[in-house]
Parts: C-alpha cells; sequence; structure tokens
C-alpha cells in the first residue's frame, strides 16, 4: 500500500509539473484556433486555422524568422568562438587578473539594457549598422559573452589538470592542446551554451526595436508586439504567430536535447 501510495503521489507530481509547463503552451495552441466570433466563449465550437492564414498569408511572418534566425545563429557563433578561448584561458591558464576579468564580465551583465540604447545607437549609426541586421549581432554579444564566459570557464575548469598537462609534456603547445585534447570533451558545454545564446537572442526585443526601422528586418519579438495594435481583438493572431516563433526553439531543443542534458549535468558527480 505505501508502494503504491507513494507510486501515485509521484504521478500527480508529474502531471502536476507537466500541466504548469506545458498548460500555457497549450492554451495558447487553442487560442490560435478559436474563431474570432466565439472568442467571449468559454470553450470554443468549433477550430479554424484562420489566424495562422492571416499570420503567414497576410505578412513576411516568414522573413520575419528567418531576420531572427540570422541574428541569433550570428551572435551564437560570434560568442562561442570567443567565449570558447576565453573559457579555456580563465580556466587553464595561469595569469594575473583572471577572477577580476571574470569579475568584470558578471558587471558588465549587470547592466540594465535601457542604459546603454543610447550610446550604442550612436555608435551603430557613425559605422553604418542601423537599420541593419549585422547591427544587432554586437549589442547582444556584449550582453550575451559574460554568460558564455563564466558557463564555459566552468566546464573547462571541471576538466582534470592532468589531460592538459599531459598534452603540454607530449609537445603540444597551449592553442594545440585546447583544439585536440580540451575541446571536443567541453562539447556539451557548447551545446548548453550555444542554446542559452541562441534563446537569448531570439528573445531580445529593445534593441531590435530600437536599432531596426524597416518593416522587412523586424525581428520576431518586436513582430508580435506590433500585432496587438492591427486589430480590436487581435487574440487569435497573436497566439498563432506566437506557437510559430516558438517552434524553431522547440525544434532546436528536441534536436540537441541529449547533449543539454549532458550539458546540464556535467560535473554533477565525481569519481
Amino acid at each position: 500500500m505505501r508502494s503504491r501510495g507513494r507510486g501515485l503521489g509521484y504521478a500527480v507530481a508529474v502531471v502536476a509539473l507537466l500541466t504548469f509547463f506545458l498548460g500555457p503552451f497549450v492554451w495558447q495552441v487553442l487560442t490560435s484556433l478559436w474563431p474570432d466570433d466565439q472568442l467571449g466563449r468559454a470553450l470554443p465550437r468549433s477550430l479554424t486555422v484562420g489566424a495562422y492564414a492571416s499570420v503567414l498569408g497576410g505578412r513576411p511572418f516568414v522573413r520575419w524568422i528567418a531576420n531572427s534566425l540570422a541574428v541569433a545563429a550570428a551572435t551564437t557563433a560570434l560568442c562561442l568562438l570567443i567565449g570558447t578561448a576565453a573559457g579555456f584561458a580563465l580556466a587553464k591558464l595561469e595569469f594575473r587578473g583572471r577572477r577580476l576579468l571574470l569579475g568584470a564580465a558578471l558587471a558588465i551583465s549587470m547592466f540594465p539594457p535601457i542604459a546603454t540604447v543610447s550610446p550604442l545607437y550612436l555608435a551603430l549609426r557613425a559605422v553604418g549598422l542601423r537599420d541593419q541586421l549585422a547591427g544587432l549581432v554586437p549589442p547582444y554579444a556584449t550582453f550575451a559573452l559574460p554568460m558564455t564566459l563564466w558557463i564555459l570557464s566552468s566546464f573547462f575548469r571541471q576538466l582534470p589538470d592532468e589531460l592538459y598537462q599531459a598534452a603540454r609534456v607530449d609537445g603540444c603547445t597551449p592553442l594545440l592542446a585546447f583544439r585536440k585534447v580540451l575541446l571536443p570533451l567541453a562539447a556539451p558545454g557548447l551545446f548548453t551554451t550555444a542554446i542559452l545564446v541562441f534563446i537569448f537572442s531570439w528573445n531580445e526585443f529593445l534593441y531590435a526595436l530600437t536599432f531596426l526601422s524597416s518593416p522587412e528586418k523586424r525581428t520576431v519579438p518586436v513582430a508580435l508586439s506590433l500585432l496587438a495594435g492591427e486589430h480590436k481583438e487581435p487574440w487569435p493572431e497573436i497566439a498563432a504567430a506566437s506557437v510559430v516563433a516558438t517552434l524553431p526553439l522547440v525544434a532546436l531543443t528536441i534536436l540537441f536535447q541529449r547533449r543539454i542534458v549532458s550539458g546540464l549535468t556535467a560535473g554533477a558527480v565525481k569519481g
């Protein structure tokens, strides 16, 4: 009886957690299928895909998704390129100011983005990157790099120092030891960091709204925010657009779920 009661408790807890995490998304999908003339009802009598047709057919929503994909992918690549090498150096190389550098990175990440909008706007306009998708990558990387440094330096620190020292004894330079020995072992951390940076860049709203003015260059968060002013009751369209915008992140998470789990649990057990 105790075993059955414990199993029932676990089942109830799992159902409650799934409802908590999946419930909003399921309700969003249901809202996107809700007919406009039945929004005042507790439950719809019928479902329709008219909102999806309006979002995908009446607007360049696919292009906006492509814009977000391009900016997020470029930001992720830049952060990994810089953050991987810097994380290795902070974790394995002996030099003065390592902790100070990590502290400075953390301090930069604490700056509110709204406080940096004006100087970044002037800088991007001066170099001709205002209203350009490429102009979003440096500001995004500025706030994503501290997180990248902290995560990757932690992963490299968890790798045994003996591996690096053995590679150096065998004649490897620090760069070669990093590329051939430590970098492959840090692959789970790289995947985890890439997903986190990508999600951050995909969801960023303030810089995209401020630095881009052309409608065809909007990113998904900006496009979603502007849907509210196009109709009196735009909830099905907003829900449909939100579902479509979430699908790339869901696909990435499903595709790399094993890497993400292994990255999140790396170093949890020693010995």
